[in-house]
């Protein structure tokens, strides 16, 4: 079973930018698809996923972050960043990562358990 540990998260004004990080343990990183999602704060509301990578390179993101954020990999170190630059105060959530498999054309679903994720906060 992979597990995966999410970090960087923090306070940053609007505009700002932060940088994510999802270590995960297990030799099936390197070959896996892997996926950001978030989960906004108040109503318990469904995770979006943000961002997908897969083991070849391909990206995918959600029409709400395309151009502001990045996703990348370093299977050597067995971990995926998710770079978030302009941010916007609707961007406030707890990050997530996860294992992904494609479903259909753009559509991801989560295959592992899900970690603490790590809490981002942009104040206007």
């Amino acid at each position: 079973q992979v597990q995966l540990v999410e970090s960087g998260g923090g306070l940053v004004q609007a505009g700002g930018s932060l940088r994510l990080s999802c270590a995960a343990s297990g030799s099936i990183f390197s070959i896996n698809a892997m996926g950001w999602y978030r989960q906004a704060p108040g109503k318990q509301r469904e995770r979006e996923l943000v961002a997908a990578l897969t083991s070849s390179g391909s990206t995918n993101y959600a029409n709400s972050v395309k151009g502001r954020f990045t996703v990348s990999r370093d299977n050597d170190k067995n971990t995926v960043y998710l770079q978030m630059n302009s941010l916007k105060p609707e961007d406030t959530s707890v990050y997530y990562c996860n294992l992904v498999a494609r479903v259909g054309l753009g559509s991801f679903v989560a295959l592992g358990s899900w970690g603490q994720g790590t809490q981002v906060t942009v104040s206007s």
